[in-house]
């Protein structure tokens, strides 16, 4: 008889057990960045976040001999099937030792969990959706994970796809350095210019004398922009704000570019630093001082992540991507900028990898999304 099982999440000391299972699992891992511990109480609905104002989520442990050996969180996305007009659930924050009877348990109680709900098609993972983290790190162990990107073990893949879910989409990180971008600019610089003048677009930075309300904007475009992607659900007006509250620190003014036409935010993109070494320094604890030390000397972090480059779709035909990139990287020198990361970029999403490819940035690291239970 096994001595395996898995139990649903719901005392305190149960949730404080979910959240610190990562620690003992990637212990000695050089490669694993904690995650911001405030963050994380936030993202599996141990504490108020809007995500959860409308979906919901439920939280499962598997324990062998009395020790827990993994866990896994079920999340109704609401939003998703609203949007998308179906049923199905979805699986994320999953942590397991290599053991496939353990995953195999934890798939079962979220499988279970659903199908109380008449739902029986399943994706995952992600963290809790498309707008946070999402992904299995399928390739590129190699290296740790820039700001806000996923990292596993190597065997997580076996043991998600030994339960029967098959790859739907790959999604990619790509990676340039600075030595890349004189040949880019003056490659590109003729057509910019004259996309620029042409649509007589103004290009600005973040605006500091209303910096929050300016961050909500960049990601009201970003919301709109994304409107035909696979998998994408806009997040919901308490989302943004909140989002933007929780990047008012994290966000370089610099690092940030905006593009108007007529007065009207039709684009906008933006990098944060890679804050992870420190992160990892402050082992995921920004109080009671951490964070200061996450935040001090921004200017010191010479790798940065660009989160988007999104312009609304009634403007997407007139390359204005190239014109906010352009904005960005003389920016991105006066920093010192030595090396940054694309990410994440959907695998269907050709012209935006291809682009960066031709340019010279490397894939460096992929992920999978799965599915399963479809016909």
């Amino acid at each position: 008889m096994s001595d395996l099982v898995v139990r649903p999440v719901a005392s305190r000391r149960e949730k404080k057990a979910f959240l610190e299972f990562p620690w003992r699992l990637y212990r000695g891992d050089p490669h694993w960045i904690p995650p911001l511990r405030v963050d994380q109480k936030e993202m599996v609905g141990y504490r108020p976040h809007p995500f959860y104002q409308h979906n919901a989520v439920q939280t499962f442990l598997a324990y062998r001999s009395g020790e827990v050996c993994g866990r896994i969180a079920a999340i109704l996305n609401r939003d998703h099937n609203e949007h998308y007009s179906e049923r199905r659930g979805f699986f994320g924050f999953f942590e397991c030792v290599d053991d496939e009877e353990a995953a195999a348990a934890l798939f079962d109680a979220v499988r279970e969990w659903f199908a109380g709900q008449d739902v029986h098609r399943l994706r995952g993972p992600t963290n809790p959706s498309l707008n946070y983290t999402l992904g299995l790190l399928i390739d590129g162990f190699d290296s740790p994970p820039t700001f806000m990107m996923t990292y596993n073990p190597a065997y997580y893949a076996r043991l998600i796809e030994a339960y029967g879910f098959r790859k739907t989409q790959d999604v990619y990180a790509y990676r340039g350095h600075v030595e890349m971008l004189p040949g880019v600019q003056a490659r590109w610089r003729p057509v910019v210019e004259q996309i620029i003048e042409h649509y007589d677009v103004r290009l600005r930075p973040l605006d500091t004398s209303r910096f929050v309300e300016d961050v909500e904007a960049f990601l009201t475009v970003y919301n709109r922009s994304l409107v035909s992607t696979w998998g994408f659900v806009p997040m919901s007006n308490d989302e943004v704000r909140h989002m933007a509250r929780s990047l008012r620190h994290l966000i370089v003014p610099e690092l940030a570019v905006a593009a108007e036409i007529d007065g009207r935010l039709v684009g906008a993109t933006f990098c944060l630093p890679d804050y992870n070494p420190r992160i990892k320094a402050i082992d995921g604890r920004l109080f009671p001082f951490g964070f200061i030390r996450l935040l001090r000397r921004k200017d010191r972090i010479k790798k940065v992540r660009t989160i988007s480059a999104n312009v609304i779709p009634e403007y997407q035909r007139m390359g204005l991507g190239l014109a906010l990139m352009h904005g960005l990287l003389p920016k991105g020198l006066e920093w010192g900028l030595q090396e940054m990361e694309f990410s994440w970029i959907l695998e269907s999403n050709t012209l935006s990898w291809r682009s960066l490819a031709k340019a010279g940035a490397k894939r460096a690291k992929t992920y999978r999304v799965y599915d399963f239970g479809e016909e």
